[in-house]
């Protein structure tokens, strides 16, 4: 027998791993399964080679558990080891300087495992003792087994073992009597070994006899040794393709395309990648791509690995390029991690392209469930934004489909204001936007649907990329003044006075919504136009917009929403409430005017007067004027207010064309919408 300390240079690395590593304790099966398969794939490249010249027989994995003893037992029937290979592989820990390892690495636990190689070790995590049964796979191997109790102490002794291979028998400690369940082992193999290249067996098949499920003589291989990804492209089907997805994201509706990576040089990378539908659920679709090294499940968190954009596909990559455990730290920094990343981008794109060039119809049908993913990817990654610029589309309210080449030449003759700027008219709501989409299409304009998450923002980027031009949102104003053609001819629909007293008419039957603001303007649109048109200031619009989904962006969300209430000086309907509102008022009104063109005449000429003098050079007498006479001010534009609001109040026609602007926006709701009904009753 053989006595001895494990060649560490702390007096005790167990208690270390199990404080440290218990977060992530589970991966100890990953580890030693993991180390069974590779003992077992290097006999078969020994065999292959001609250095073992053995029969192979069953080249199995096996996983057992024994409630009765307390163990765990993984099994393999590889290359095995002598007595010097456990010393070796074993005994000496190859690491010095302990304490800088420990506090570099105490808050990391795949660091630990990774980069020390101490996956077997992790077996310590859920163990009071470790047992390792070999027996090499070299000609007069003597069987051996090592044992240790979690102490630096171990001992190794000759046993009689039959058959090549290893046992690593696991007694499984008390806070870890979770693993001694055959569920919560059969779930774990399933989530990490649940495509190894060997069998992996754990339990018997079972079959319905007698009312339950009973064992039979079958073993039960619960991975596929042969994943999709491992295939040719030319040996799958897309039904292969497709059942190899609902394997991977069972219940979830088929996916739109998918890419077959396959690369050996500069690094090693395969896999397969889907788009799934997404439409507008950016974070409920994230975090589904599966990272295997050599088959075995690393983690679904690939962040740094894969672009943040194309976080949005699912699937599986596998690189042995990428080691098994890992830090975040560590994945951004790796030089082979970037070019995977930068891979993978490019793949994407050229994967797009194609479908693009050989079937645009079908690219066009399921461009709803792309869209949010081509745009996430231009805004978020500089290389792709150059690629998909020639396959990312603009659909417009009639449902045609353009690239942004095929767009600028359909609009540029028609949509180019007298500055030269190209302006793209879009509406985000094609329900409720219906009558400024018709007035716009009525003057031969076109008008593209822009209602996804991420449109502000593409909006925004498509503005600095694709230069001279602006999008603007088909209600965001008066359709002459979106599309200039000329200068602005000054109005003299209403002189000063008169836009001040029907701005109060109209304000005043405007209902209260909340986070609301509405300023009255008056613009001679056209006999046949709208009486009152509703438009929302474009800017700040857009910013509430991108604040919605732009957390930075917050103050812009809590602003009021903006919105210009254009009277049509020209309609016969607002000229009659102009009129009448001369008529009723005059009388109430000249007084007050008169009083107050005095009153202000006075303010002016006080204000005058203090110009250029310190506050103490101002004679008392003449502060005290003036502050009555602008309090005297304020009493009459609130004497004007009252004799305004009760005329428009007994006049409804204002509101009622005040409540169909509003309507016509979906903004009428709650009493005001029931107040309309019933005064339009009142009206036929």
């Amino acid at each position: 027998m053989q006595k001895g300390t494990i060649g560490v240079t702390t007096d005790n690395i167990f208690p270390v791993i199990k404080k440290f590593l218990y977060s992530d304790h589970e991966i100890f099966l990953r580890e030693l399964v993991s180390n069974a398969v590779d003992a077992t794939q290097k006999l078969k490249t020994l065999a292959s080679f001609g250095d073992f010249k053995g029969e192979l027989g069953s080249t199995n994995v096996s996983v057992s558990i024994d409630k009765n003893a307390g163990t765990l037992t993984i099994s393999d029937h590889g290359i095995g080891m002598t007595a010097e290979e456990i010393d070796k592989y074993i005994n000496q820990i190859a690491f010095s300087g302990a304490e800088e390892f420990l506090e570099k690495y105490k808050n990391d636990a795949n660091a630990i495992i990774g980069h020390f190689g101490l996956g077997f070790y992790s077996s310590f995590m859920v163990s009071k003792k470790v047992e390792i049964r070999t027996l090499s796979y070299k000609e007069g191997a003597q069987a051996v087994m090592w044992s240790c109790d979690g102490s630096p102490a171990y001992e190794m002794t000759d046993i009689e073992k039959s058959e090549r291979g290893t046992d690593i028998v696991l007694y499984i400690d008390d806070e870890n009597k979770e693993f001694l369940e055959p569920q919560r082992i059969e779930t774990l193999l399933k989530k990490y070994c649940r495509f190894l290249p060997v069998p992996v067996v754990f339990g018997k098949e079972q079959e319905w006899k007698d009312g339950k499920y009973v064992d039979t003589d079958k073993d039960k291989i619960i991975n596929d040794m042969e994943p999709a990804w491992t295939r040719k492209p030319t040996d799958l089907s897309d039904e292969d393709y497709k059942k190899f997805y609902a394997d991977l994201y069972p219940g979830i509706d088929e996916p739109l395309f998918w890419i077959h990576l396959n690369i050996d040089y500069p690094f090693k990378l395969t896999g397969i990648l889907y788009f799934p539908k997404i439409k507008n659920n950016i974070d409920i679709n994230r975090y589904k791509i599966q990272l295997y090294c050599n088959q075995v499940f690393v983690t679904d968190s690939v962040e740094g690995i894969v672009p943040d954009f194309l976080m949005l596909l699912q699937g599986v990559i596998d690189s042995p390029d990428i080691p098994l455990n890992v830090s975040r730290s560590y994945l951004q920094s790796d030089s082979n991690v970037k070019k995977i990343s930068g891979y993978i981008t490019k793949k994407v794109a050229e994967r797009l392209q194609e479908i693009f060039n050989s079937d645009r119809k079908q690219f066009e049908e399921k461009w709803d469930d792309l869209k949010i993913f081509i745009e996430y990817g231009m805004l978020s990654d500089e290389k792709f934004y150059e690629r998909a610029q020639k396959f990312v589309l603009l659909k417009d309210t009639e449902e045609k489909y353009y690239t942004l080449d095929e767009y600028k030449k359909l609009i540029e003759g028609n949509q180019t204001d007298k500055d030269g700027q190209l302006i793209y008219l879009y509406a985000n709501d094609k329900e409720a936007q219906y009558s400024y989409i018709e007035t716009a299409t009525a003057k031969g304009y076109d008008v593209l649907l822009m209602n996804g998450q991420l449109d502000p923002h593409f909006i925004g980027m498509l503005e600095q990329k694709l230069g001279k031009c602006r999008f603007v949102r088909v209600d965001s104003d008066l359709i002459d003044r979106l599309i200039q053609k000329k200068d602005n001819q000054a109005s003299a629909a209403l002189n000063e006075q008169q836009r001040d007293i029907m701005t109060t008419v109209f304000k005043s039957q405007i209902p209260t919504i909340e986070k609301s603001d509405f300023l009255v303007m008056f613009e001679p649109v056209g006999a046949t136009a709208q009486p009152i048109v509703i438009t929302q200031n474009e800017f700040m619009r857009r910013m509430k917009d991108m604040a919605a989904i732009q957390p930075g962006m917050a103050i812009y969300g809590e602003l009021p929403d903006s919105y210009n209430l254009i009277v049509n000086t020209e309609h016969p309907l607002t000229q009659r409430i102009i009129a009448d509102t001369e008529s009723s008022c005059k009388e109430q009104l000249t007084p007050i005017l008169d009083e107050l063109n005095t009153v202000n005449a006075e303010i002016t000429r006080l204000q005058e007067a203090k110009k250029d003098k310190k506050d103490e050079e101002i004679p008392v007498a003449d502060k005290e004027a003036l502050k009555s006479a602008e309090e005297k001010a304020k009493e009459l534009r609130s004497k004007e207010s009252d004799v305004l609001k009760t005329y428009a109040d007994k006049n409804p026609l204002v509101r009622q064309l005040v409540d169909l602007a509003l309507l016509s926006n979906n903004m009428l709701k709650g009493e005001a919408l029931n107040n309309f009904i019933k005064r339009s009753v009142d009206i036929l």
